[in-house]
């Protein structure tokens, strides 16, 4: 499912129109991102939680020319889903 078909499915289930269930959603991962940004977690009960996780700086290799490379510390956005969700997968 892509973001278009995501909208049409919103603005099916909620009975509104296309244009203000893609303003919700682009509304919704904008909280989300502003969330993130702040370190913050976001838990949706049910359904998941988001958060911020923390890579520690390491060395690499260059697959070309199998030369050392240094990777800097990173934060990487994440997903665990919730009881709910895994259940309704199963």
């Amino acid at each position: 499912m892509n973001k278009s078909e995501l909208i049409d499915e919103i603005a099916n289930a909620a009975g509104i129109s296309k244009a203000a269930a893609a303003r919700s959603l682009d509304a919704t991962t904008a909280a989300i991102t502003k969330a993130l940004k702040k370190d913050d977690l976001v838990t949706l009960i049910g359904f998941g939680s988001f958060y911020v996780g923390k890579r520690a700086a390491r060395n690499g290799r260059n697959p070309r020319t199998g030369a050392t490379i240094d990777i800097k510390a990173a934060n990487s956005p994440k997903f665990r889903a919730g009881k709910a969700l895994k259940d309704a997968v199963n």
